[in-house]
């Protein structure tokens, strides 16, 4: 008894019909209906009685199709199961993530991912939110981290919200603080230069949400670079720019933190909800849910950063796009 011809039998079974079977198992109809007659010489009984126009199942073919379905079932179990073991030994992951994390905490959560699974190649983009989306629903990306709540219209998803980041304000150490106290409110920024990313990035629509909320319209000295540019045209003098404090602690510019409540962005995994994520794939969310938030906290982190919850507690939840927003005091 061979596991196709249970295959070929089950298809009979459910369609009634030896051709449709066939097309079902991508195979030609004479080598179909030989199979089942092999297997029915192999149990000495036959299966169906055939009537032209009419297949029906006989008594044994009754008591077979049960057994029949949980063979092939308890089959592919073991199949996915060997090939899970197997893919954390080999294969790939493909992560998306924002620039301003590719370049802080998610080089040390993939060491510790690589460090447990050596033989599965790390495949990341960098993007902002909008764009991994994109991509993430193109079917181009296991995994995401992106900035929640999204501002793009997707194919839901499942998230689970991780840290919650400070935003700063950076300006060039050569040229005068923005204001005089230690903290600056987002309407200090009316009228001062910003240097802005390009359009799809997270941190220019909350920029622009926020200043709009206050009542204006931001004045942009240049725009359309990445993190590293836009850094650059702050350390030139070309005006100042909001990046998460994490950012700013590394890089040599000044750093000036928003008047309390102070803005904040979330950051969380997502993946399709539609697709089932591989083995790899789980296990690098379940690093990525582990070390991010510890990463964060405790004082092992970037400043700026820290736990989303209590005791940096994960909470799972299809996620459905709502209008963009920035989050003030770490709510939405």
């Amino acid at each position: 008894m061979q596991l196709h011809q249970l295959r070929y039998f089950t298809a009979v079974a459910e369609t009634r019909h030896f051709t449709r079977a066939a097309e079902r198992e991508h195979v030609a109809q004479p080598s179909l209906s030989q199979q089942i007659q092999a297997l029915e010489r192999e149990l000495g009984a036959e299966l169906f009685h055939r009537a032209r126009g009419h297949i029906t199942l006989t008594d044994a073919g009754e008591a077979l199709l049960p057994l029949a379905r949980r063979i092939l079932a308890d089959t592919e179990t073991a199949r996915r199961e060997v090939q899970e073991v197997a893919q954390l030994r080999r294969g790939r992951v493909r992560l998306g993530a924002p620039p301003s994390l590719c370049a802080g905490l998610v080089p040390e959560v993939l060491r510790a991912f690589h460090d447990r699974y050596p033989g599965v190649e790390l495949q990341i983009r960098e993007g902002g939110s909008q764009d991994l989306v994109r991509v993430l629903a193109d079917g181009e990306l296991d995994l995401a981290l992106v900035i929640t709540p999204l501002p793009v219209q997707a194919p839901a998803l499942v998230t689970a919200e991780l840290l919650r980041e400070e935003l700063v304000v950076v300006s060039s150490p050569e040229a005068p603080p923005p204001v005089r106290g230690r903290r600056i409110r987002v309407a200090d920024l009316r009228n001062r230069p910003l240097a802005m990313y390009r359009h799809g990035y997270d941190l220019r629509e909350y920029t622009m949400a926020a200043c709009r909320a206050a009542g204006f319209e931001p004045v942009l000295s240049v725009a359309g670079g990445e993190m590293d540019a836009v850094l650059g045209f702050v350390r030139a003098g070309l005006g100042v720019s909001v990046v998460p404090a994490m950012v700013a602690a590394r890089s040599g510019l000044r750093a000036t933190p928003f008047a309390r409540p102070g803005l904040h962005r979330a950051i969380s995994v997502a993946h399709r909800s539609d697709v089932s994520p591989t083995r790899a794939a789980r296990e690098l969310r379940r690093t990525l849910e582990e070390r991010l938030p510890a990463l964060a906290g405790g004082g092992t982190g970037p400043a700026g950063a820290r736990r989303a919850g209590s005791a940096g507690a994960v909470a799972d939840r299809a996620h459905r796009p709502d209008d963009p927003g920035v989050q003030r005091d770490g709510r939405q």
